[in-house]
């Protein structure tokens, strides 16, 4: 039987990452999808460049749209990233007939209804494994291994560079500015970084998550994000003191009234699993009716394991190169006309425990002030908290822990706190989730 000829778009880390493994597991892979798998032509924007694989047998150009155009390929593989020319060059290609195999989690999350609609109506398929937490397969995962049940919520640690720095603030007690430049210097983070530290990337994978697990369009523009640059080292060993640790988490959660869609830095139980994902590590935990938590673990970027996802995606699409595209597996799980329209919940109607750190002057009656305003929003403390004065302010920190209420109710409370004579500067606000059934 003729090989699979596969049209690569992109020669940097994943690009290379992909060829390797293809030609390392060859034979397993012909014997996994039935037939050879073969890139025939990558493009790059320079061919000429020393590159740390072989291209040998690969025919190189700088024109993209000649791979998408090329008339013997039957599948493109688009590593180049970034939204505008990508989905020029995906639509291209599923115009012509193409399937696509994408890591490209800002174009999906973007513009994917646009695209799976085009593949629907083309009978070609779009896989995007690699797009979310790199070589964790969660996406086949919610998709195939959990379509039995009715997701209830997902929480996941799916950027390694904010986990990086938040687990190196923890346990070496550096800064965050010291704690970004030393990602930075090690490759985790970029020059810019404020798509990984401002929860950007982490919203772009929760979108499509959230999307496959509850069975809705894409909403990236929904989805609330608050980055970590504010966490302090003092946040850090607070909530450590707690029982707590500090993680950047995606979160999506179907209640009864619409959907949570949210990434914020989140305090979350020192004992539970996802906890203890350190370091450039992701995590997603999925809570499921009828086989309750389940955790996937791994390397959510690098150059193998998300070639590794690429590679499966290349396969899944192999082996269906004969099936009616009816019978495929939809791209969101749920088949295109049955997707929901249940809303997107503001930020203001989620509902979640908190952790707050005032600063206040020592004198009495400042701890009754205080609850007088949480109790008029009918918020009730959990834990609490009153730190030794410090010397240069001349404050006294205070540490509270809520119980679960709407955002809504706690916005009000902070603006009432922080208009008390007693209270000195913002209030400090962390979302809590203890992360078990409801």
């Amino acid at each position: 039987m003729e090989p699979v000829k596969v049209g690569l778009l992109g020669l940097g880390t994943v690009g290379g990452g992909t060829i390797n493994v293809l030609k390392r597991n060859r034979d397993e892979i012909t014997r996994r999808a039935g037939r050879e798998v073969k890139i025939v032509i990558a493009s790059a924007r320079n061919v000429n460049k020393k590159r740390n694989f072989s291209t040998a047998g690969i025919s190189l150009t700088t024109d993209p749209f000649a791979v998408v155009n090329r008339t013997d390929i039957d599948v493109v593989v688009e590593l180049i990233g970034g939204t505008e020319l990508t989905l020029e060059l995906v639509l291209q290609a599923i115009q012509n007939g193409k399937h696509v195999v994408t890591a490209n989690k800002a174009l999906i999350a973007i513009h994917g209804n646009e695209i799976f609609a085009a593949a629907s109506n083309k009978g070609v398929m779009v896989a995007f494994e690699a797009a979310v937490a790199g070589g964790i397969p969660i996406i086949k995962a919610l998709r195939e291994g959990l379509a039995g049940n009715k997701i209830e919520w997902l929480a996941g640690i799916i950027n390694g560079t904010g986990n990086f720095i938040l687990t190196e603030m923890r346990d070496k007690g550096s800064h965050f500015a010291d704690v970004l430049a030393q990602a930075q210097a090690l490759g985790y983070a970029e020059a810019d970084p404020a798509f990984d530290v401002e929860g950007i990337d982490a919203a772009h994978k929760l979108t499509i998550l959230a999307a496959i697990a509850f069975g809705i369009p894409l909403q990236f523009e929904k989805a609330y994000t608050e980055g970590i640059a504010s966490i302090t080292r003092e946040d850090v060993d607070n909530a450590a003191e707690l029982g707590y640790r500090i993680k950047h988490l995606g979160i999506a959660r179907h209640v009864d009234h619409g959907i949570e869609l949210r990434v914020h830095p989140t305090l979350i139980p020192d004992r539970r699993l996802i906890a203890n994902v350190d370091g450039v590590m992701n995590a997603v935990l999925v809570q499921g009716d009828a086989v309750g938590p389940t955790l996937y673990y791994g390397a959510g970027a690098g150059a193998d394991p998300t070639a590794s996802a690429v590679v499966a995606d290349i396969v899944d699409v192999v082996r269906s190169l004969t099936a009616d595209p009816e019978n495929r597996v939809p791209h969101l799980a749920f088949q295109p006309d049955t997707l929901s329209d249940v809303p997107i919940l503001s930020v203001e109607e989620i509902t979640t425990a908190y952790y707050l750190r005032i600063h206040v002057m020592d004198k009495p009656g400042v701890l009754a002030d205080i609850t007088r305003c949480l109790a008029d929003q009918s918020i009730s403390i959990e834990a609490m908290i009153q730190k030794e004065e410090n010397e240069e302010s001349k404050t006294v920190p205070i540490i509270l822990l809520t119980h679960r209420l709407q955002e809504k109710q706690m916005i009000i409370a902070i603006q009432n706190i922080e208009a008390l004579n007693s209270v000195v500067g913002k209030v400090t606000r962390i979302r809590l989730e203890h992360l078990i059934a409801d």
